[in-house]
């Protein structure tokens, strides 16, 4: 993983965690998925980069997954909303990177065997160095 794919994640576990609507409907926003966690849990997934610089300028692409887990038959629309809303401030200093843009670029839910249900949410951020 590179300082872009890094930066963006810190970013991203910060401006989740701080989101108080967010804390009100989830138990814990996650570096990833915890070995014990009761949900509704919001964990950040993976992150893949690409270049994306110009000719005088260093810069990824990464797509950062979010995933919101939950149980039952609540959805989360109010949860992934809120995700979904928060992925949009993440424009701004990321340690040595900027984040110029920040853009939902897919969603996708899933009832899974066990009676719960992962609502993931791809967020494309566009970085430059500095």
């Amino acid at each position: 993983m590179t300082g872009a794919e890094q930066a963006v994640r810190a970013r991203a576990l910060a401006v989740l965690a701080d989101d108080a609507g967010l804390a009100a409907l989830v138990h814990g926003v996650f570096d990833g998925v915890p070995p014990r966690a009761t949900a509704p849990f919001l964990s950040v997934g993976g992150a893949e980069g690409s270049d994306w610089g110009t000719k005088d300028r260093a810069g990824r692409e990464v797509r950062l997954t979010l995933v919101l887990h939950g149980v039952g038959e609540s959805a989360g629309s109010d949860a992934a909303a809120r995700v979904e809303a928060a992925a949009a401030t993440l424009r701004g200093t990321a340690g040595d990177w900027t984040i110029v843009s920040a853009r939902v670029v897919r969603t996708r839910f899933a009832f899974m065997r066990d009676g719960g249900w992962r609502h993931e949410t791809v967020v494309r951020c566009r970085c430059l160095v500095g």
